[in-house]
């Protein structure tokens, strides 16, 4: 679920940002909505497109892996495996910018190489996978510790209660710590596990037609070198809009193909689709040729022509 976060104004003069395209800034600042109240998230190229770059068809997984490695390369992100086998990914300087208020627990594993190197731990064996917030000790808060709050102020003055050792807990209706309500407890947003398939006695949905970015990323797969991105961005614009006339993806597979191994200009690709749609005749032959034959009744043929 997408968060509303901060951005500050230095930013946009951030020599870290700097060092990257601008394309891996704007996903680092796309990450900023989509990360955890811990700076974590999966790390899922696909996923991560299909949040931040869906209405841009030129910018696709490919795209948003390499803005990734830029990011970890410029240290503005931490990529890494947890325990699970799965990856994530951490927002290193989460805790210097964004001030959550009771941040909620998290389903991501912590970050071993910049959050103490501790694992995620379990809260309790109904939610294991879960993290909550670390709490500082009594009188040493610091900025990222939103847990413990000094006593409020009245007038000025201390409004009776000192700082207590520990976090006062209550009882309500006598309940114990072991009670749980129907629903477990409150641990922040429940937020489907992105990499988990989905479960039940559906039947399989029907294949998904073939789309632009899978059409691209196989063009982009056959080539020797990554084209340019201004070359891409054309080339999607034309793939889309025959994809969009209902020709069939085999059809613009083929063209796509004979414009790689030519190496024309994505505007001839219309052409390249037609030529596989309706290839041309073999040379010497007319669609509407018929040989002529001689009647047997040349009278009945020619009438008195002859």
């Amino acid at each position: 679920m997408a968060r509303i976060r901060t951005i500050k104004p230095e930013a946009f003069i951030s020599e870290s940002l700097a060092a990257v395209s601008v394309t891996a800034e704007r996903t680092f600042f796309g990450l900023l909505t989509q990360a955890d109240d811990h700076g974590r998230f999966r790390d899922q190229a696909a996923v991560i497109a299909g949040a931040l770059w869906s209405l841009r068809p030129e910018h696709g997984p490919l795209e948003v892996e390499d803005d990734l490695n830029q990011l970890h390369t410029a240290g503005l992100i931490c990529r890494y495996e947890g325990e699970d086998g799965k990856r994530y990914l951490h927002i290193v300087t989460w805790a210097r910018h964004q001030k959550i208020n009771r941040p909620s627990g998290s389903r991501c594993p912590a970050c071993p190489h910049h959050e103490g190197g501790r694992p995620a731990q379990s809260v309790g064996s109904r939610h294991a996978g879960l993290t909550q917030p670390s709490v500082s000790p009594p009188g040493d808060l610091t900025e990222d510790s939103r847990i413990l709050r000094e006593p409020s102020l009245t007038n000025g003055e201390p409004a009776g209660q000192g700082v207590f050792s520990e976090v006062s807990r209550r009882n309500l209706g006598g309940l114990t710590e072991d009670s749980v309500s129907p629903h477990g407890p409150d641990l922040g947003p429940r937020i489907l596990d992105l990499g988990s398939p989905p479960v039940g006695d559906a039947s399989a949905p029907a294949p998904e037609p073939v789309s632009t970015k899978t059409l691209m990323a196989e063009y982009v797969a056959g080539c020797p070198n990554r084209p340019p991105n201004s070359f891409l961005g054309r080339l999607g614009k034309e793939t889309a809009q025959l994809l969009a006339e209902g020709i069939d993806a085999a059809y613009v597979r083929a063209g796509l193909e004979r414009l790689r191994a030519k190496g024309l200009h994505p505007s001839v690709l219309p052409s390249l689709v037609n030529e596989a749609m309706n290839p041309p005749a073999p040379t010497g032959t007319s669609a509407g040729h018929r040989p002529w034959t001689n009647p047997v009744d040349a009278q009945a043929a020619y009438g008195g022509e002859l």
